[in-house]
């Protein structure tokens, strides 16, 4: 009789910290993302001074929101072809480069509309190219063990920086002017790019970029179509963005409709999203780099996300309703990150630019669409039943999609 081969160990969990080069990285993402957010910060400010009028603090944000959907999954395929550390040391010069000349635009009285609708664009397209680079770096400075913690980290630095930043640049603003805050905003890229330049000894690229890059564009995309694991998480990211996600974008309107609350409320509200978001980061910095386990997870946290939803006519006090975000921000979280470490771990290298630029135009389109549908159904409707109709929706998202998930979990189960 055949002996029985014994069980596969499950991959031990490792802290990315014990990389010298992931902690220089992390220095580079704290000092990058701070400086990311204080920009576009003073954008949308100078957006209100210059015209007050809240279309054009709008416009402002779809430009440097649109390049995203347009440029992401081209410079996906860029980011397959050249070194990530060597094209992110090229997006965060660009990125130094447009706010030093933000703040000499300003120091000279020359800045107008017309120099920040431009400024808007060229933000937006260095992050569209800053986005897949970035991504394709991590699984470089980490082993597979770490690389789900790694990701949980750089989910708290992105979520802590989207709270800091703006009040660092309303700091500045208060003590000195938008000029010398787009001052700091361009030293914080010069720093990121000086700890990006002393990490060295990353693994080259070992795929070579051949062929066009529109056929390296298709050869993409049908490798997320075919993949069954990346076609999931695709999907399960499209339900996050669409019935999870958008919810936090709106509450500025769901604070004054449910709550008829004025600025402190939409600050507790916005706080307890940002405590959600960094306790989801957490949670992903606790868990092993096992396929199964965060396809669970992320389920899972969806199906959370949709059950905290339903009793939202009974949350009608603050406190009450805060509870609610914070519990579907961590939820929404959860299950954003979960799909990205499944993504890093399922994806190979020849097309790991390609696949996570797909991720970051669902990741960062969904919720707008969302957002967008939601806002004008609440008008109509009222905030309660369009809530509770999303997480009805979502139910039943996650129940065509769990077949498929326990086929992943389970893939002898089939047939």
């Amino acid at each position: 009789m055949r002996a029985t081969p014994p069980a596969p160990t499950q991959p031990a969990r490792a802290s990315p910290f014990a990389e010298p080069l992931f902690r220089r990285y992390f220095v580079a993402s704290c000092l990058s993302t701070l400086g990311t957010w204080i920009t576009r910060f003073l954008l949308g400010w100078s957006a209100w001074e210059l015209t007050h009028a809240a279309l054009w603090v709008g416009i402002t944000s779809a430009l440097m929101l649109l390049p995203t959907f347009v440029l992401s999954p081209v410079f996906g395929v860029v980011s397959d072809r050249v070194s990530p550390r060597n094209g992110m040391l090229a997006t965060l010069s660009g990125q130094c480069a447009l706010a030093a000349l933000a703040a000499l635009a300003m120091y000279g009285g020359v800045f107008e509309l017309s120099w920040l609708l431009g400024l808007a664009v060229a933000v937006g397209a260095i992050s569209a190219a800053h986005h897949p680079l970035r991504l394709a770096l991590i699984p470089r400075l980490v082993g597979r063990a770490a690389l789900p913690a790694a990701i949980g980290v750089s989910a708290i630095v992105f979520n802590l920086s989207r709270i800091l930043g703006p009040a660092a640049a309303g700091w500045l603003l208060a003590h000195t002017d938008a000029a010398a805050a787009f001052a700091v905003a361009a030293a914080l890229f010069a720093g990121a790019g000086l700890a990006l330049l002393l990490m060295r000894g990353i693994a080259a690229v070992d795929h070579a970029g051949d062929g066009a890059l529109l056929a390296q564009l298709r050869a993409g995309l049908r490798f997320a179509r075919e993949h069954p694991t990346i076609r999931l998480l695709l999907l399960l990211t499209l339900v996050n963005g669409l019935l999870g996600r958008a919810i936090i974008e709106l509450l500025p309107a769901v604070s004054g409709k449910l709550l008829d609350g004025g600025a402190t409320t939409l600050a507790v509200l916005t706080g307890a999203a940002g405590a959600g978001s960094i306790l989801g980061g957490l949670l992903l910095t606790r868990l092993r780099s096992d396929e199964h386990a965060l396809v669970t997870m992320v389920v899972g946290s969806l199906f959370c996300a949709a059950v905290v939803l339903l009793p939202v006519h009974w949350a009608a006090g603050q406190w009450s309703l805060a509870g609610v975000v914070l519990l579907l921000s961590l939820a929404t979280t959860t299950a954003g990150t979960g799909s990205q470490a499944l993504a890093q771990l399922a994806v190979p290298d020849e097309f790991r630019g390609r696949v996570l630029s797909l991720w970051t135009v669902v990741t960062m389109g969904a919720p707008a669409v969302g957002g967008f549908a939601m806002g004008a159904l609440a008008d109509m409707l009222g905030f309660v039943p369009v809530l509770v109709g999303a997480a009805l929706l979502a139910l039943l998202a996650i129940a065509l999609l769990w077949q498929p998930a326990r086929l992943l979990e389970h893939p002898g189960t089939e047939g």
